[in-house]
């Protein structure tokens, strides 16, 4: 059982970081694409409403910069690994800013090196039919937002039941 009634995961992002919001006792889900000051102050908003409602919440924000540097380079020419590792670098700077300003706002965070990727989609994602099937989630996802309810739905230890699904992770 979580230790929190309202989960927040973010998936850091230079444009629009995936958002997911997970009410944990009813395990129902809001999931989102915001870009970075109107994510701050959602996150805010959530947290002094969770505080006059005697609510645990908290913020968790998947923290690959933790992860060991990678030169991205296989089977990649120079340039093609640059632009990646370009890349990468400011979605982490964008998640190092998120959680600076969210404690800035008092907004108690979490951070979380990144899922281990062992699911059917492309660079072993997940899919949206691979989410659906353990969260119940409807409607149209984007990757970061599958990604967010991913880090939201495990963050919770909530259980993943995919007999459907052949790879495990």
């Amino acid at each position: 059982m979580s230790k929190y009634d309202i989960i927040i995961a973010i998936d850091p992002d230079v444009e629009e970081s995936g958002v997911a919001r997970l009410n944990v006792a009813t395990r129902d889900f809001e999931l989102y694409k915001m870009r970075f000051p109107r994510l701050i102050d959602y996150c805010a908003n959530v947290a002094a409403a969770a505080v006059s409602l005697n609510k645990r919440m908290v913020v968790v924000i998947e923290s690959g910069w933790k992860n060991r540097p990678n030169w991205h380079v296989q089977g990649r020419n120079a340039r093609v690994a640059a632009a990646i590792g370009k890349q990468t670098g400011r979605n982490h700077e964008v998640g190092r800013l998120m959680v600076e300003m969210l404690e800035h706002h008092n907004v108690p965070v979490e951070l979380q090196m990144p899922l281990k990727k062992c699911w059917r989609g492309r660079d072993g994602k997940i899919t949206d039919e691979e989410l659906k099937a353990f969260t119940g989630i409807t409607g149209r996802t984007n990757q970061d937002q599958r990604d967010a309810a991913l880090l939201a739905w495990l963050f919770a230890d909530l259980p993943i039941q995919i007999a459907k699904i052949r790879r495990f992770c």
